[in-house]
């Protein structure tokens, strides 16, 4: 095993960090790996926001369901699926690129980039001895994060992430297993060993939460999942987003 495969496997939220910002060199190191990633056709259709200011960092903690760790890190990037640029290209080209740009194919594009370059960045950062934490909440008020951070049209804020030195090493949540989830040849749809295989995992996730709660929580994974998705959220994603001129067609 190599330390790539050894930082990849190590990975897990980090939510409490040291009073110690990243220096302008590893920022730069950072968005460099981030924009070594993939993209589809060399569209390149994300952009990333880098938050240092303390007030904004406040507010946008927030806007995210008031997570301290949004404000007290090393350094906050915001990641964006970005058509801008190629409005800006249009204009440029004297073509009218606006079908394409408001197209679900693109916005599909758009956050595949853009994820496909955070988990560079995530990477990176961590094989600097840093750790990281992903921040979904930033969805929980897009129209106050977008005039926050002065986002265009054709851009849109997907999710933030947190970087800097543990305070603590915290503990790693135990994934689906392999058989699970790596299927071969074609999707297995045999629904009873389908559960066999949740309930086997229910009783990981259990023994998980039984160990690191001193036995005051013994959650099931089935159980965690159909409590969230039985309360639908952000529900006016759809609007937001054709709002933003993307994912219109």
């Amino acid at each position: 095993m190599n330390n790539i495969i050894e930082t990849i496997l190590n990975h897990r939220s980090i939510r409490q960090y040291e009073d110690r910002p990243l220096t302008e060199e590893q920022i730069n190191t950072i968005v460099t790996c981030a924009q070594a990633a993939s993209t589809s056709s060399y569209i390149q259709a994300y952009s990333i926001i880098g938050i240092t200011d303390k007030e904004t960092k406040r507010q946008l903690a927030q806007l995210c369901g008031n997570q301290p760790y949004v404000e007290t890190n090393g350094h906050l990037f915001v990641f964006c699926a970005d058509l801008h640029r190629h409005h800006v290209i249009g204009q440029m080209e004297g073509k009218d690129l606006s079908t394409s740009i408001e197209s679900t194919e693109k916005f599909m594009v758009t956050v595949i980039d853009a994820t496909l370059a955070a988990q560079n960045a995530a990477l990176a950062a961590e094989s600097m001895g840093l750790g990281i934490c992903y921040i979904g909440g930033l969805r929980n008020q897009l129209q106050a994060v977008t005039e926050l951070l002065h986002i265009p049209t054709h851009v849109m804020p997907l999710f933030a992430m947190t970087v800097g030195y543990p305070l603590h090493e915290s503990t790693q949540k135990p994934r689906l297993p392999l058989h699970h989830v790596y299927h071969q040849e074609k999707y297995n749809q045999d629904t009873k060993s389908y559960q066999q295989q949740l309930q086997e995992y229910n009783e990981i996730t259990a023994s998980y939460y039984q160990e690191r709660t001193q036995g005051e929580r013994t959650d099931t994974w089935t159980g965690q999942m159909a409590n969230m998705l039985s309360k639908p959220t952000r529900m006016n994603m759809k609007e937001f987003v054709e709002k933003q001129g993307l994912n219109k067609k």
